[in-house]
């Protein structure tokens, strides 16, 4: 399966980092399927520059376990790695809930008021609001515990750990339910709101138990798009 490719890039900025920074977010966001086989030659030929910086920037993108190069046939995005997937939603879930037990601790009416605002808005969105823009306010969500809790860089660290994890939440993020997701939200943030750690941690953790959930019926609808189905059969 070819991948059809986008043409934009920024004037005047590294074309390098470009690439890979808008070839790592089609692949996450799914619009470079997994098993689509992409080109140097016609990837540099869409965007109008030389092979070279598409060849960095499938370097990084093979590094981080999203391309795969194989001799003699080319380069495909990566499947999706489902113990990759698991791993990294036991380390965010144990983090996360520490965050939200800590918070909970400390939180005041400032930070209430900023939970509040992007509850609002998730709340708000339209039942036909895209999939994305639900994604863009969960990343936000999620982002702004770890930031009002003085600890920023952890949600770096995150985002960097759970890369084949946001696979595959923009898949679920089109099939299941948001209402679930934003209750569950909204579940952390009275527990922070009411200073109580120990539920605003199982909220958290039951939040982040989420994909496990889903992840049967994902690999059913796109099997073709995933290895190690067999972990789904183990404990979590």
């Amino acid at each position: 399966m070819e991948a059809k490719l986008a043409t934009v890039l920024e004037l005047g900025a590294a074309v390098g980092p470009q690439l890979h920074r808008i070839l790592r977010d089609r692949i996450i966001r799914g619009e470079l399927a997994p098993g689509a086989r992409i080109s140097e030659t016609e990837i540099a030929s869409a965007y109008s520059v030389s092979r070279q910086p598409v060849r960095e920037a499938f370097i990084k993108l093979a590094e981080e376990g999203l391309v795969e190069v194989r001799p003699q046939r080319g380069t495909f995005v990566s499947l999706i790695s489902l113990p990759v997937v698991m791993t990294a939603r036991f380390m965010r879930e144990a983090i996360e809930a520490d965050i939200v037990r800590r918070l909970a601790e400390k939180a005041d009416a400032v930070m209430i008021a900023r939970l509040d605002t992007n509850m609002a808005e998730q709340r708000s969105l339209a039942p036909d609001a895209s999939g994305e823009t639900f994604m863009r306010l969960d990343e936000e969500f999620h982002r702004c515990l770890a930031e009002l809790l003085g600890h920023a860089a952890v949600a770096d660290h995150l985002e960097e750990l759970k890369t084949q994890m946001n696979r595959v939440r923009h898949i679920s993020a089109r099939n299941f339910s948001r209402d679930r997701l934003i209750a569950q939200h909204g579940e952390v943030v009275e527990a922070i709101r009411f200073h109580d750690p120990g539920r605003a941690e199982t909220a958290m953790r039951r939040h982040l138990m989420e994909i496990v959930s889903d992840l049967p019926g994902i690999v059913e609808q796109q099997p073709e798009c995933f290895l190690g189905a067999d972990l789904l059969e183990m404990p979590t």
